[in-house]
């Protein structure tokens, strides 16, 4: 019992920094796009860029991380010497990805359409290549049970973060503008704000993180073994092609657009952040997504060996996308409020893609969940192909369509391969590891909701001029609809504490 209570606590740790990170992390939307135009293209740059650095980063640690934990904790092997290896491995591998790219410099910023920007491009190859190092000691420390730890070093890089961020993007302008102050920021700041700076900001921040794992890198004898590593590569490279087939199907969009894109020059950029700001809107759905998996993966492994199991999963289904659902019209329908505080005015042309892009979070969630039979089977190489092919559509759709269609390319590539691995996984399931979902009601719902969100949609074609008030209030008789339904279908208000006992 005591171990159950450490592990809880420790899922409870883990699980609240990276989403409390995670919501953190999305307060910087508003300051950049208050602060950078979106006729600047800034906020567009930025969306690349850190694509890229996602993207580099399953490619750096190449399935180390995972593989140290199974190794680490492999009978026969000592956990030091698979540490020191591992260290070893990603840390040469970090360390040659910097020294060539700033070799190469020049031809990797003209490659990437940033020519005679370097500046855009070696502070986050420093920062990819320091974030993907980063990962073992990180993981040492979940090895080692100091969730703690884990937990204030990731909460300690967002809040500098966001700090030297309020400071450069508010108060140095401020500065600037009061001719007593300006020559305290006049050195480095011309009266307008650069989008290098918010990977300089980044680079600090890791910087100085990485300091803090003096004690996880010191105090035992560095060692190679090159046997240790050869087992270790034959077990890690399908967890890399997991990982960058899943890191792509978040990213493949924003890297393809500037290379296929019928727009020229800067509005590539302009375009991009446009989407860019918009999706991060619909990051909502990506953090519910999140929560809901910290608390169901524990639970699906804890009850694979009750007789009742597979019912007890197809529920938890059902309940994700009765929420997810709700989420969802939440969102679509205060979303004349919410764009007023997450993004600014010149970047709401693009406010179109939002719910495109949170129907595509809800198949992500949906594909989670699906994911888990293979898991339960052992036959985790199913994963790989369904993402793999996910990933292939997606690709395939930017590349068709976005000459075309332009952003809008992009947030339906997201929804076709999500759908196609979620298909996929489904028709697997039924062979391998039949659940018996709910799909008469979990389609009521997804149609309820259709209609609903039609009717939002509807409503100010059909009421032209109104106050933004009226549509609002008529969004909230919507989603209140959605909320009766589920009460009457699946939540009693009969059995609500406290308040249950008033509709008996």
């Amino acid at each position: 019992m005591a171990n159950l209570r450490s592990l809880a606590k420790d899922t409870a740790i883990y699980g609240m920094s990276s989403i409390i990170g995670r919501f953190l992390n999305y307060l910087l939307v508003p300051i950049y796009t208050f602060s950078m135009p979106a006729s600047s293209g800034d906020y567009g740059i930025q969306t690349n860029i850190y694509a890229y650095v996602a993207l580099m980063l399953p490619i750096l640690t190449f399935g180390m991380e995972t593989t140290f934990f199974r190794f680490a904790n492999k009978e026969g092997e000592d956990p030091k010497r698979v540490y020191s290896t591992v260290l070893y491995m990603v840390g040469g591998v970090c360390l040659a990805f910097v020294l060539l790219v700033l070799a190469l410099i020049n031809p990797i910023s003209e490659w990437m359409h940033y020519e005679g920007h370097s500046e855009y491009i070696w502070p986050m190859a420093i920062v990819a290549a320091l974030d993907a190092f980063q990962c073992i000691p990180f993981a040492y420390l979940r090895y080692s049970r100091k969730a703690l730890k884990f937990a204030m070093l990731k909460c300690l890089f967002i809040v500098l973060n966001i700090v030297l961020n309020l400071m450069y993007f508010i108060a140095v302008p401020m500065l600037y503008e009061n001719e007593s102050t300006r020559h305290i920021v006049s050195s480095f700041f011309d009266g307008q704000v650069r989008v290098e700076w918010i990977f300089y900001i980044n680079l600090i921040c890791t910087s100085l993180v990485t300091f803090f794992f003096r004690k996880e890198l010191t105090g035992f004898k560095y060692v190679f073994d090159a046997r240790l590593a050869k087992r270790m590569l034959n077990y890690s490279w399908p967890i890399l092609v997991f990982g960058i087939a899943g890191i792509l199907n978040q990213t493949a969009d924003k890297l393809i657009f500037p290379f296929v894109s019928s727009h020229a020059g800067k509005e590539v950029n302009v375009q991009l952040g446009i989407y860019g700001a918009c999706v991060k809107i619909a990051m909502i759905m990506t953090l519910f997504t999140q929560a809901f998996r910290y608390a169901y993966e524990p639970f699906v492994f804890g009850k694979s060996k009750e007789k009742n199991s597979r019912e007890t999963y197809a529920a938890a289904m059902k309940y994700f996308l009765i929420f997810a659902i709700l989420a969802f019209l939440i969102v679509c329908g205060y979303l004349d409020i919410i764009k007023r505080i997450v993004i600014a005015p010149d970047y709401w042309e693009g406010l179109k893609v939002t719910p495109i892009v949170m129907l595509s979070g809800i198949l992500l969630g949906t594909y989670f969940n699906l994911s888990m039979w293979y898991k339960l089977i052992d036959k985790t190489w199913f994963g790989m192909i369904f993402s793999i092919a996910g990933c292939a559509v997606l690709i395939a759709v930017n590349i068709i369509f976005i000459p075309k269609y332009s952003y809008m390319a992009c947030a339906w590539g997201g929804v076709a391969g999500y759908g196609t691995a979620t298909i996929l996984s489904y028709i697997f399931e039924r062979k391998y590891y039949p659940i018996p979902y709910q799909k008469g009601r979990i389609f009521s719902y997804a149609l309820l909701a259709a209609v609903l969100f039609g009717a939002m949609q509807a409503i100010p074609e059909l009421l032209p001029g109104m106050h933004p008030a009226v549509y609002i209030c008529a969004n909230t008789v919507l989603i209140i609809i959605y909320i009766a339904y589920m009460s009457k279908k699946d939540f009693p208000l009969k059995n609500l504490p406290v308040v249950g006992k008033y509709f008996r």
